[in-house]
């Protein structure tokens, strides 16, 4: 049976030559809307399966005010519009539609776009389902083990991470106060590490006292402290209702804004009765013995932490977010686009990709589409026959026939010529390839990971890259962030390139010196990792001594230092010690936990060092 299609489109003829080319096509047309207001009745009537919509409609609401609403509805729908400037598109995009048709309407891409909705929306359907079941078995798991309370909180947390991503989580009763060592908080420090942080920890790091703490505990106040201790931006809460009166919450965090989607939210929701399960279930067995308050040590190092991310380093919550996307789609053969600066490591994404994915060990094969000649690369990538035009002396095997089993790599997928866009959306459609010259096609089973610096939807708007191509690409899209915006990496990303540079050039070089860290925090760095990678081999091959010093970064911004007047007496050991300790958390950005913070350059304990800043008087205005 084939889908039940909705029109929403105020212009008549345009809307009655659709429901015609729809009809020729066996699909079930439920109705034609000319306004947000007659589609909310019709789908209410006869749900459809795909909504045909307008952006612009008459009446005050238009056809982005309906997609927000047929998305928490989990209806398909595709845009119509004969604006489709770059602004119109970048609205329609946050939407995420599973289409989108420009005007004039053309039989055949209609046709293919209906195709690439049903399979985006069964994927994405699918790929939910699969998670949401994946996530309900593990935490089954973990109710069933006879491990400590500690330990089952942790492990509900790194289960949670899957599909509820979050940078920070609590998790308790009513109130704090009724079982303290039922109380729980994390802090995500790195792909898979958490570090646990204890009701002390969280009063030390804080600033406050119990008697402060509590009032604050079920008010917006509590969100207001947390955000501002851990620069967190949205949030949202599980509620389980254990026992009379014993309600417990289990609260995420993130540092991004809006990462708690309508979707997200319900998914969660959806976890709500296997988590009452497993917690009612270990409040019947408690422990012995509690100690929730020592801090749990991460497994291993964050640059070592998982061999499927081998080559990428860092722990900002952006590129957190990155390895999550990666995790979750790598073991599938959906086709992903991985979006990107020149210079944010994209192919070292697709090769994670590849390496987490059933394909391993099968052909990795890369093309950079920009490298190659347009007169050249259609039989660079699907082959030709001998004979089969002037200079084809040998029969030639191409890149997608190469990589049968395995993965293909189009790395600057934006430059290829549109000619060629449309043979390639053949092969992701059919699955076939055609050498040239070859009066049989080939049948090849390959997945496609694309990369482009490119803005696709501008590209599309301007009439240089197809749009039913591009949809076919972005199923699964993954957008790696600019350096700029991941400076608290950099360090990070130092060490790594010091420690490469140093083993190929036999050079012991223990670091930068603070003016040049200075620099590289300052820089903007528009040529991304791979300028930081070459300005610090750069600066191994230059340093006169075990530290780099002189490099100087290209436009950096000249940096006057005002020195303050010097203090006339001599300041006391704890003066020092406070100053000191000021100067390294401001280098580290006020970060004082985890892989490159004040606790690991101070070599100290972070409850350590955070009850010493308590003691010194040292508050967040001191470090900014």
């Amino acid at each position: 049976m084939r889908e039940k299609i909705l029109i929403v489109e105020d212009q008549f003829i345009e809307a009655d030559y659709l429901r015609i080319l729809l009809k020729r096509a066996g699909y079930d047309v439920t109705g034609i809307a000319h306004s947000v207001a007659e589609a909310k009745e019709l789908i209410a009537q006869e749900r459809p399966d795909i909504v045909l919509l307008d952006i612009f409609v008459k009446g005050k609401q238009t056809g982005i005010d309906l997609a927000r609403e047929l998305n928490n509805e989990h209806i398909a729908f595709v845009y119509l519009s004969a604006n489709s400037n770059e602004e119109v598109l970048n609205a329609a995009k946050a939407t995420q539609p599973y289409g989108f048709l420009i005007k004039p309407y053309r039989e055949r891409d209609l046709l293919v776009m209906l195709d690439i909705a049903r399979y985006r929306h069964e994927y994405s359907r699918e790929a939910t389902l699969r998670k949401l079941e994946k996530v309900q078995q593990q935490l089954k798991n973990i109710g069933n083990s006879n491990d400590s309370w500690p330990v089952k909180l942790q492990a509900i947390a790194r289960a949670l991470q899957t599909c509820i991503p979050f940078d920070y989580l609590t998790a308790g009763f009513n109130r704090i106060a009724d079982d303290p060592q039922y109380s729980y908080s994390c802090l995500r420090i790195g792909f898979d590490e958490y570090q646990q942080i204890g009701l002390s920890e969280l009063l030390t790091i804080a600033g406050l006292t119990m008697q402060e703490l509590l009032p604050l505990v079920n008010t917006t106040s509590l969100y207001d402290m947390l955000n501002d201790t851990f620069s967190l931006r949205s949030c949202t809460s599980l509620y389980l209702d254990i026992a009379p009166d014993f309600r417990f919450h289990l609260s995420v965090y993130s540092r991004q804004q809006g990462t708690y989607t309508d979707e997200v939210v319900n998914l969660y929701k959806q976890l709500q009765s296997t988590l009452t399960a497993v917690v009612a279930n270990s409040m019947t067995k408690p422990p012995a013995s509690v100690q929730l308050n020592q801090p749990l040590r991460p497994k291993t190092d964050v640059l070592t932490t998982s061999n499927q991310f081998e080559g990428i380093v860092g722990q900002s919550p952006l590129i957190l977010n990155v390895f999550d996307l990666i995790t979750r789609v790598a073991s599938s053969d959906t086709s992903v686009l991985i979006l990107g600066e020149s210079g944010t490591g994209k192919e070292r994404i697709a090769d994670c990709i590849h390496n987490g994915s059933p394909r391993k060990g099968k052909p990795f094969i890369k093309v950079n589409c920009a490298a190659l000649p347009p007169t050249l690369i259609e039989s660079e990538l699907f082959g030709h026959e001998k004979g089969a035009f002037t200079g084809a002396t040998d029969k030639r095997i191409g890149k997608f026939e190469k990589a049968d089993q395995g993965t293909i790599f189009l790395d600057e997928i934006g430059e290829m010529p549109l000619e060629l866009q449309v043979k390639l959306l053949r092969v992701l459609q059919e699955k076939y390839i055609e050498r040239i010259g070859a009066k049989e096609p080939t049948k090849v089973n390959v997945r496609v990971i694309a990369a482009t610096n490119r803005n696709l939807e501008k590209e599309v708007a301007e009439g240089r890259f197809r749009l039913d191509l591009y949809y076919r690409l972005n199923v699964f899209p993954i957008e790696l962030p600019p350096l700029r915006q991941r400076v608290e990496d950099i360090p990070l990303l130092t060490r790594h390139f010091i420690k490469l540079f140093g083993e190929k050039t036999g050079r012991s070089i223990v670091g930068v010196s603070d003016r040049v860290a200075n620099s590289m925090a300052a820089y903007h760095w528009p040529g991304n990792i791979r300028e930081l990678e070459n300005f610090i081999e750069r600066g191994v091959l230059m340093a006169r001594n075990n530290m780099i010093e002189d490099s100087t970064l290209p436009d950096a911004p000249a940096r006057k230092l005002q020195p303050e007047q010097e203090d006339l007496r001599l300041k006391t050991i704890h003066e020092n010690e406070r100053d000191h300790i000021i100067h390294i958390l401001q280098k580290c950005k006020g970060r004082v936990w985890g892989v490159g913070g004040a606790a690991e350059i101070l070599n100290l304990p972070p409850t350590t060092l955070a009850s010493r800043m308590k003691k010194l008087g040292i508050r967040k205005s001191d470090i900014q």
